[in-house]
């Protein structure tokens, strides 16, 4: 699995295998912690990425999301919907950056 993570995050679980194996554990736990599906969790997630505003976070949220079979249209109605609490110019960023994973 580290072998197939891009960037930083790769380069920190090949590193610190130790610091990845307790992050992926975390990860687990919350993912386990209620009743969401898979697929609620990753819309979450990728909501999540685009109030922080972590360009990384919503490519890898997009890109997880279309291996699990998300539709390109419900990954960026995520973004539309982020207009309201974040504004228009964050949403449209967070387009551009799911745009840059879903556009060949």
């Amino acid at each position: 699995m580290t072998r197939d993570l891009p960037g930083a995050a790769g380069a920190l679980a090949k590193k610190h295998p130790a610091i990845w194996d307790a992050y992926s554990a975390l990860g687990s736990a919350t993912a386990e912690a209620g009743n969401l599906t898979e697929r609620e969790r990753r819309l979450v997630k990728l909501a999540l990425a685009i109030g922080a505003a972590s360009e990384g976070a919503v490519h890898s949220h997009s890109r997880r999301g279309l291996a699990e079979g998300i539709p390109v249209e419900d990954l960026q109605q995520v973004a539309l919907l982020a207009i309201g609490p974040h504004g228009l110019p964050r949403a449209v960023a967070a387009g551009t950056w799911i745009s840059d994973v879903t556009e060949t």
